[in-house]
This record gives C-alpha cells, structure tokens and sequence, in this order.
C-alpha cells in the first residue's frame, strides 16, 4: 500500500508534487520520492523517512520540470531498511523510463526468471517495483517503429504488461522528452483518480493520483476514475489519450481501502469513503444486538481515528451514549504500518492514552476499523481495563482477518493473524474481552457498494477468495517463507 501522485502542468511541479505527497502520507512513512522532467531530462530525489523528512530546499530546487510524479511507500516487498529500495526506479532505455507503482506483483518468481534470462534486463533490488519498470521497458522497445512515439506505440506496450504480469498494480511513469503514462490493473485492486485543471493561460493541466482529496486540494475538477486496464498518456503539452488495454477488465477494489487505508475525505470508484464508514457502522449496530446481552454497554468509544464514524453510527443505532475514552498523539506512526511486531506493540502505549475519567465504572463498547495481528487490539482492551472499565466489549467494523492479502497490504503470514484458525470466542479469550463482535463479510460489502455502480470487492484477507485467479497454496506458503513481516 502506497501513495502515488503524477502531474503534467505548465509551471513547476516539485511544490505540487510536495504537497500532494503530504495529503497521501497516510498511506506509507517508510520512504518516499519525487521525479521531475524538464524535456528529456529527469531530476530524481528519494530518501527514507516521511516527507517533511526527506526534501531539503535545495533537493526542491534541483527538481526542475513542469512534469513529475510522486511517491511515498511503505513495504510489502523488499526491506523497508534499504534506501535503494525506495521508489520512483530508472532505466535508461528506451528513452529513459521512470516509474512509481501502488500494489503489489503475484507472479515475480516466473518475472525474475524471465527478465534475466527473455528480456536479458538485470535489476538490482528486490522491489517488485523495479521487476515492473523493466517489463514495461521491454514491452515499449519491443513497439516501437518509425522515428516517434505515438501513443499507439505506448498502449500496446501496456497491452503486453497486463499479459506477463500478474496481481495488482496502479502505476505512473515518465518517458524522457514523451510524456506521462499511467495504467491500471485488469481488476482495478488499486485506485487512480484523474484530475484537470486550467492554468492562468487558459491550458489543460492534469493530475492522477491514489485519492480524489489530492486533487481537490489542488483545485483540480475530478474527471473520473482511471478504469481497470485502461492506460492513459498525457504528452508534455497537456494532451491526453486514452485506451483500454485488457482483454476482460472488472472493477474489483480493495475493500480494505474504505475500512482503513484511505483517508475519509477520499472518493473511490464513486463511493465515498466516509460514508461508507458510516454504513459499516450502521451494519455493524444491527449485529452488536444480535450478539450482544441487552443493557450490558454503557458508552461506545472509537479507536481514533478511521474507526469513528462507525462507532458514531454504532452508538446512534444503539441509542447509548458516544463518548471519546482514547487520546491519540498524533506524532506516531499508524502501527499497523509499522514493520515487525515488537515495534507494534511498543508504539501502542506512545499512540493512545486511556482517560480514566471515561472508563471508570463502566461498561465500554469499544470499535475499531478492524483487528489484523490483534497486537494493538491487546493492548487497548488492557488500558480500557487499567483505566477502570468494569466490562469491555470488542467490536470490529470489518470482518475476521484470517488470509494472507498479496495484492499490497502488509498481511503476507496467515500465522500472525489473530483470527486465523481460532472462532470469535477464542479471539474473545486472547484478546481479554467480556464479548467480541465482528461485521459479517456479506454486510461489510454491502455497506461500501450501496448506492454504487460497484458490484463487487477484493476481500481476500476475509474470504480466502482471490480474484486474479492464479494465487495458490503453494504461493501463499513460499510469501510465508520468504517475505517480511
């Protein structure tokens, strides 16, 4: 899961390119970079930590170029240590290439095999990233014929990288002295919003970017959705074509976007992300009384912050009083994010504070978005107690996270999950809670495709079900070999 942003404008981009990766921070803090193109020329700075980290004034001044894309990342492949793991990745040829990518690859085994022995490319990370890059690289040289470009040349070169690689991928890459090319996966796992704006001259500038609150920050009017398989190329002076490049395109996002990943104030394949939360809350209430002995909650209280209009919704269902019992420093990390577990568990306490004064006495509902390694999960049912809570309830706005997700969130070990392999009473004993309630699958999608023209969602992490087709048991066991955790 990673933020990804890439503007064709007629001013410098690198302040655009800046602040856009300060809305898209919450969806990686591992590294970030940023790419400019000033005619054929590339201007390339990245470096690990967040983004008010990583650019000094004079890293600013040297991205020249009324081009350029953006990332921030946090890892699902490769070493969140490493610094040449960080993305945008380069190859000189054809043209010189740049490239950003939000997802994650299925099938790098048979990819690494070929590119060395087929393609005759050598990359030199471990980055699914770079394995991506170099296929689009071979596919392009492959196209071209006569002495330009033509966007033609372009979509049938992304033609042949939807059919040698495999999972979920939303990318952004600069051609030297071209343009800007962005595509989408055959099943649209990832998203990608397409923006236009005028510039003072009268000009077409546009933006795509993982989220529309990105572009109407920039006062960018959202144009649509970039559509499963389709790749769009914006030359440098702000022409745009477009093309679908799939075979059998199906729009089937992650469902993990609206319960946590994306920010509130995000609009995803036309569904608001907001109020979509408040409709999983909504769902959620309606099974919280089925569940749950009547009289036995006092107040509900959200973990802040992406659980709280679910637990809004929950309380206004239930007819009991909301209350925030939680104070969350803002200067931590989401733990979630975080790489290995002893660091989970020890920004937890840093992360949030239980006020006494809330919890003293009282029969809590607690709601969180959702319970992944169960490790924060843990600790908060532990404060809620410490703080004086005479009984706690644990609920879940999604459901049990028992699978592997290999389309890019971090959840490569089924054996990490709290929910994997135990029922809801036994996650109830781990975890210390008086009662555990989680959303039903079938209610979770629900309440996010409502009133949408989606149909249907990637659940993998709660069904097992993964959509590409070609996720086996046998790679599910060497992800749990080799990957981090």
């Amino acid at each position: 899961m990673c933020g990804i942003v890439g503007i064709v404008s007629t001013a410098l981009v690198n302040q655009q390119i800046y602040d856009s990766l300060l809305l898209l921070q919450h969806r990686g803090q591992d590294s970030t970079g940023i790419a400019t193109m000033d005619g054929s020329v590339f201007h390339l700075h990245k470096a690990r930590g967040q983004v008010r980290e990583a650019y000094r004034t004079r890293d600013m001044r040297s991205l020249i170029g009324n081009i350029g894309l953006g990332h921030v990342r946090y890892a699902t492949k490769g070493a969140a240590e490493r610094e040449e793991e960080a993305q945008p990745f380069y190859v000189n040829a054809p043209y010189g290439i740049i490239l950003i990518h939000n997802g994650n690859l299925t099938n790098t085994r048979e990819l690494d095999r070929d590119l060395f022995n087929i393609d005759r490319r050598h990359t030199n990370s471990k980055s699914d990233t770079e394995m991506l890059l170099n296929v689009l690289a071979t596919e392009l040289q492959l196209k071209i014929y006569g002495s330009d470009l033509t966007p033609d040349q372009v979509f049938d070169a992304v033609t042949s990288v939807h059919q040698r690689v495999e999972g979920s991928y939303t990318s952004i890459a600069l051609i030297a002295g071209h343009g800007l090319l962005a595509f989408r996966d055959p099943f649209g796992i990832r998203p990608l919003v397409l923006g236009k704006r005028k510039s003072l001259e009268g000009a077409d500038e546009w933006i795509v970017a993982s989220e529309s609150l990105v572009l109407e920050n920039g006062d960018y009017e959202i144009v649509r959705d970039v559509d499963p398989g389709e790749a769009i190329f914006i030359t440098q002076n702000g022409e745009l074509y477009s093309r679908q490049c799939a075979k059998n395109p199906r729009l089937v996002p992650c469902s993990f976007e609206y319960v946590y990943l994306a920010r509130p104030d995000s609009v995803m394949s036309g569904i608001s992300v907001y109020e979509a939360r408040l409709r999983m809350g909504d769902r959620l209430a309606e099974t919280i009384e089925k569940y749950t002995p009547s009289g036995d909650i006092d107040v509900v209280m959200p973990i802040p912050d992406s659980s709280r209009p679910a637990a809004m919704q929950v309380a206004r269902q239930l007819g009991i009083e909301y209350r925030e019992g939680f104070f969350k420093n803002r200067y931590v990390g989401r733990t979630f994010i975080m790489p290995g577990q002893a660091q989970r568990k020890k920004s937890v306490r840093q992360k949030l504070n239980a006020m006494g004064t809330e919890f003293k006495g009282k029969n809590v509902l607690i709601v969180d978005d959702s319970i992944v390694r169960g490790t924060t999960s843990k600790e908060i049912v532990q404060m809620a107690r410490v703080a004086g809570a005479n009984k706690v309830t644990f609920t879940s706005a999604a459901p049990p996270v028992r699978y592997s997700h290999v389309y890019g969130i971090n959840m490569p070990n089924r054996h990490e999950l709290i929910a994997y392999n135990r029922t809801i009473p036994e996650i109830s004993s781990e975890l210390s809670t008086d009662h555990m309630v989680y959303q039903e699958v079938a209610d979770l999608e629900a309440a996010i495709v409502e009133g949408s023209g989606v149909s249907e969602l990637e659940l993998s992490c709660f069904t097992g079900e993964y959509i590409t087709g070609t996720v086996t048991s046998e790679y599910l066991d060497w992800i749990e070999r080799t990957q981090l955790s």
